[in-house]
């Protein structure tokens, strides 16, 4: 402690500033439309190309299949992941996005594993049978013989 009044003026310019660090626990921050968080799926749009699954530098992703039709779910392994949003530029048909959510922090690394269940494809509805018309529709009825 060679100068005690050059630390108490620099404690003194430091009480009347702002604090350069957000209260962030107890005051959420806005985060950017931009922001690359966590992945989410869209099953409806996945046509089971596995472009993300090779285009993903940390081997987060795994597409499978369920069932007969094309109905895929998607396993994300957030404690793989490096949130570089690649497997979304790669995704032709628009099935992954980024989310704004970061608050992925885990007690346990199997709560990490995020499974998309793949939403079955609504039935498509009943087609009504096509009824011919009659071949004979612009003559009169018979009448009834005894």
């Amino acid at each position: 402690m060679k100068k005690p009044g050059k630390m108490l003026a620099e404690l003194l310019r430091h009480v009347t500033k702002r604090p350069a660090t957000t209260q962030y626990p107890f005051k959420k921050i806005d985060v950017p439309a931009t922001y690359r968080g966590r992945i989410v799926f869209i099953s409806e749009n996945c046509i089971g190309c596995k472009l993300c699954m090779r285009d993903c530098p940390a081997s987060a992703i795994t597409i499978n299949k369920v069932g007969e039709e094309k109905i895929f779910e998607a396993v994300f392994d957030l404690d793989k992941c490096i949130y570089c949003a690649q497997c979304v530029l790669s995704c032709n048909k628009k099935a992954l996005m980024t989310s704004t959510d970061f608050e992925l922090a885990q007690i346990t690394r199997k709560n990490l594993r995020m499974v998309y269940d793949a939403k079955p494809k609504p039935p498509a509805p009943p087609k009504e049978p096509v009824v011919a018309p009659p071949a004979d529709a612009g003559a009169a009825p018979a009448s009834p013989q005894a």
